[in-house]
């Protein structure tokens, strides 16, 4: 007798995903005769159930003809874990959730969310696009201030090298502002970009700007309010939506509240004094000079997001998250949002949805977010008080390994977690990412080119072969990127195959000699499927698993009566699926008849043709 369960078949789980508070879900233990384990059989079956932290619980479940059967109602937000006891023998949680009989089980997940938790209709089914503000392009020139050095040779390769004091200062500035980006606003809209993320934009010493100098003051090289508002005017008569970078976790120490270098002369930061007001800010261990800071960088002094005066002056009603939204801009992306407490969090999404409640909030977390465990504390992300959505690093990752090794195992089994934890809300909207400002370029990713050191970074450049080669890899990536369940976000200028390792030289000057190749047209045929043609697929459509095998990976998106088969072949070998009917497959045109025949390394979307031709 063999026993099976999933829970992304509707069959095992009646809900797919998390489940709402109070909401009816039904488990189901199959129970098949043509199984491989005719000598075991039970004729009991518990469900073994614990809420995190807590003790676990054995619940019977009723038999009926196929096998066992329950129903339960989570009457409380979090996590719940369970696996079923069968006999003296367990079923738990194996290779694409599967159930698999062990003496050692892992548990599944139930993630719970409150029944209010909802997401953003607008941004599911676009398109985002990452802009690093000083390297996207320039029109025009503001005063340099004297700290900071602005380079005339556009395109140039970032400062690296460490000063006499071995520090890097990234205060090379090439000149990106904000009229710039609105010059090219019809350009964004050409790729089908529906919301554009800008990295930081306040008022810093460096290029990056995540070491804010004052939170009510755009940055000069930046341009003025009035640049900032005419953007945000120009991008919504586009349809195109802005959401900033939000850094609430440290400030810099060159800045209005910190203010170590005495350059804000107006203002007496904590470091100059505790009678200062922003000295309840920060954490002082031996004052002036010992102090806590992000990661140990003390350049960036955190912030203690408990203290009222600095909550107030961030989330209050005229502080600083709903003082920019009131410009227009449609919601945030929350800076290492891990090391942000659960409390501040929620007010801030409060402060949030007070001023727009159809604004985002995303966070910059690198895991799975539902069952996040930092500074040994379970995080609520997803519950339904705190974000809407997060950078899906996990995603990321496991498409970078199947393109770059043609095993499918990671994929498929990130895919499955991520549908099996996250609410539906959250998984579509999830920030879906090849690369960002803290990656290297996903081209230079996909070449496998290594480096030893920062200078030989700065000089390598891909060859001819390794761009091509290189390139084959990114269509393959990006074609998953823009199908799965979430939002595709492009990272400035891989649209056009820049190049660049690390952290400075994945954030170059965008390369607009590069505009017209085939990289570019390829995610405008992305963005179009994503965004027009199969809109209604790729916004909120079901996910769910075709066939996979270790190099092979087909899935379906499907709402209603319409769907969309994506697939993606990492080997030489040929598939031949069948499916009745005549397909249309989107990206190279060509149209099938019942059998679908798949070339060695080919990827692709297929329709029904005469739905969506």
């Amino acid at each position: 007798m063999r026993y099976s369960y999933n829970p992304l078949k509707k069959e095992c789980k009646s809900l797919t995903g998390a489940v709402p508070r109070s909401g009816k879900v039904t488990l189901r233990v199959f129970k098949d005769k043509q199984g491989g384990e005719a000598d075991f059989s039970a004729d009991v079956c518990m469900l073994v159930l614990h809420e995190d932290g807590k003790e676990c619980r054995e619940l019977p479940m009723r038999r009926t003809r196929y096998g066992f059967c329950i129903s339960l109602r989570f009457h409380r937000t979090g996590l719940y874990f369970y696996h079923f006891r069968l006999g003296g023998r367990s079923l738990g949680c194996g290779k694409f959730r599967e159930g698999v009989l062990t003496d050692h089980p892992q548990d599944w997940q139930i993630t719970v969310y409150s029944s209010e938790y909802s997401t953003p209709d607008w941004i599911k089914g676009g398109v985002m696009y990452q802009i690093f503000p000083d390297r996207f392009y320039k029109s025009g020139e503001y005063p340099v201030p004297p700290h900071k050095i602005l380079r005339r040779d556009w395109g140039g390769t970032p400062s690296f090298r460490p000063n006499e004091f071995g520090k890097v200062l990234n205060n090379d500035f090439f000149g990106g502002n904000f009229n710039g980006i609105r010059e090219k606003l019809d350009y964004l809209r050409s790729l089908h970009v529906s919301a554009i993320y800008f990295n930081p934009v306040f008022e810093a010493y460096s290029n990056h700007r995540y070491d804010t100098g004052d939170y009510r003051k755009l940055d000069g090289l930046l341009g003025t309010e009035a640049d900032f508002d005419a953007l945000l005017s120009a991008a919504k008569e586009r349809g195109i939506r802005v959401i900033l970078d939000g850094v609430f976790n440290h400030t810099g120490d060159d800045s209005r509240y910190f203010n170590k270098y005495g350059r804000y002369k107006e203002e007496l930061g904590a470091h100059q004094s505790p009678d200062s007001p922003y000295f309840s800010w920060y954490r002082f261990r031996d004052f002036p000079d010992s102090y806590e800071s992000w990661w140990g960088i003390d350049t960036l002094p955190a912030v203690n997001e408990a203290n009222p005066a600095y909550r107030e002056f961030i989330l209050g009603e005229n502080g600083v998250v709903r003082s920019w939204m009131r410009h227009g801009i449609s919601g945030w992306r929350l800076d290492v949002a891990d090391e942000l407490p659960d409390f501040f969090l929620e007010e801030l999404r409060g402060a949030v949805k007070t001023e727009d409640p159809s604004a985002v909030v995303i966070g910059e977390v690198w895991e799975d977010a539902s069952n996040k465990i930092a500074y040994d504390e379970r995080r609520h992300y997803l519950q339904g008080k705190e974000l809407d959505s997060v950078m899906n690093y996990p995603l990321k990752d496991a498409i970078l390994n199947f393109v770059l090794s043609g095993n499918t195992t990671q994929l498929r089994e990130t895919v499955a977690s991520l549908v099996d934890n996250y609410p539906k809300q959250t998984l579509d909207c999830l920030m879906n990412i090849l690369g960002t400002h803290d990656t290297p370029r996903i081209l230079t990713v996909l070449s496998g080119k290594h480096c030893s050191d920062k200078e030989e970074m700065s000089r390598s450049r891909l060859t001819e072969q390794e761009r091509e080669e290189a390139t084959k890899k990114l269509f393959m990536a990006a074609t998953l990127q823009f199908t799965l369940p979430g939002v595709p976000c492009i990272y400035y200028g891989d649209e056009v195959g820049m190049e660049g390792f690390q952290d400075p030289f994945c954030r170059g000057c965008f390369e607009w000699e590069r505009t017209g190749c085939d990289i570019e047209a390829f995610y405008r045929k992305l963005g179009k499927l994503r965004s027009e043609t199969l809109s209604e697929l790729f916004k909120d459509g079901e996910y769910d698993e075709v066939y996979a095998d270790a190099n092979f990976y087909m899935f379906r998106r499907k709402k209603g009566e319409r769907e969309a088969y994506v697939f993606a072949n990492n080997s030489h070998g040929e598939y031949n699926i069948r499916l009745d009917g005549t397909y249309y497959e989107h990206l190279s045109g060509k149209t099938y008849q019942d059998r679908v025949r798949i070339d060695g390394f080919s990827y692709g979307i297929l329709t029904k043709a005469e739905t969506y031709v």
